[in-house]
């Protein structure tokens, strides 16, 4: 293990592609089972979101950080990453009803295709099967579980209470992420941990990775939003500006760009704002301050990992730290 000059924390050498990979292919076939209802219209709307071409961050992290304290029995972790992914999926449903999003994933969102009546259920749906599983872990981990799904409904209320509202801070941005999007990472790393039996310092480190890894990803899809390739990302860029969303981007531009707070907090952006914004927020110094806060974010997680035992597992971690942050170079 080195570091670098600028501090970074450097795995020896990076691993060529996931370690998980057949871990992953149960977490998929365990997903098609448990996606199977009694209503096949339910199955329909749930295997059309699954199979979009989710990046399946929260379970490849969970699944190495039960690889990296020494987990063996697989059945207990792919349970729990299944869980992990079934709510975040429930609340990308719910997400596109709040948003009225037509799109997802660089397709129609199930709210387009499906209905607001059916979308909805179906979220209701992907977050019972998700607690079905957990039912049957300790009451500790059905906590977290729980835990992260109040957070995340909690950081969705507080996104909407400052959409399009310009006085929206930076320590504002920090706590919805946390909520909406870090606190299914940490409490996964902290389950993964747990289920391999790991000592206590040790499951703390794996939530405190997971947390920032959390962190990370959220911030690097915010720049992506604006500094993307449209065919590259499969989605169009701008989205957060259309929704009003605060990303890191903007809430970092708003407190110096007057004509960017005056366009934010108008009830709808034309596209010629968003191209005109677009363009602002390119060539802001905010893009490479953003990168910097997220490679800040990243370097914690790093930081944790050096708390747990060298293994190819853990080199595997690392490596999908530098993956997530080398998305925006």
């Amino acid at each position: 293990m080195s570091t670098a000059r600028t501090g970074r924390v450097r795995a020896h050498p990076p691993a060529p592609t996931l370690l998980v990979a057949r871990e992953l292919e149960l977490v998929e076939q365990r997903l098609a089972d448990v996606l199977a209802s009694r209503e096949p219209r339910l199955t329909e709307i749930s295997q059309y979101l699954i199979d979009s071409g989710g990046k399946r961050v929260r379970p490849a992290v969970m699944l190495l950080a039960f690889r990296a304290c020494g987990g063996q029995d697989l059945a207990d972790v792919v349970d729990a990453a299944v869980a992990i992914e079934l709510i975040h999926s429930a609340s990308l449903l719910h997400d596109d009803i709040i948003d009225g999003s037509s799109s997802r994933r660089g397709r129609d969102s199930a709210l387009r295709r499906y209905g607001l009546a059916e979308t909805l259920v179906t979220g209701d749906f992907l977050f019972g099967r998700a607690y079905q599983l957990c039912a049957r872990f300790g009451e500790t981990l059905i906590k977290w579980a729980v835990e992260a799904s109040i957070s995340l409904t909690e950081g969705e209320i507080m996104q909407g209470r400052f959409r399009r509202n310009p006085a929206v801070t930076r320590a504002d941005y920090m706590e919805i992420v946390t909520r909406k999007t870090a606190s299914l990472f940490e409490q996964g790393a902290r389950t993964a941990a747990t289920l391999a039996k790991a000592p206590t310092a040790t499951v703390d480190a794996m939530a405190r990775c997971g947390l920032h890894v959390g962190l990370t990803f959220q911030m690097i899809d915010d720049l992506l939003d604006v500094a993307g390739d449209q065919s590259a990302l499969g989605k169009p860029v701008g989205i957060d500006l259309r929704e009003g969303s605060p990303s890191l981007p903007i809430v970092l531009a708003l407190g110096r760009d007057e004509e960017l707070r005056r366009r934010f907090a108008l009830p709808k952006l034309s596209e010629e704002d968003i191209h005109f914004l677009l363009d602002r927020l390119r060539h802001s110094p905010v893009m490479k301050e953003g990168h910097q806060l997220a490679t800040e974010h990243a370097e914690h997680a790093r930081r944790a990992l050096l708390l747990i035992p060298d293994s190819e597992y853990r080199a595997n971690l690392f490596w999908l730290i530098d993956q997530l942050v080398d998305r925006v170079s």
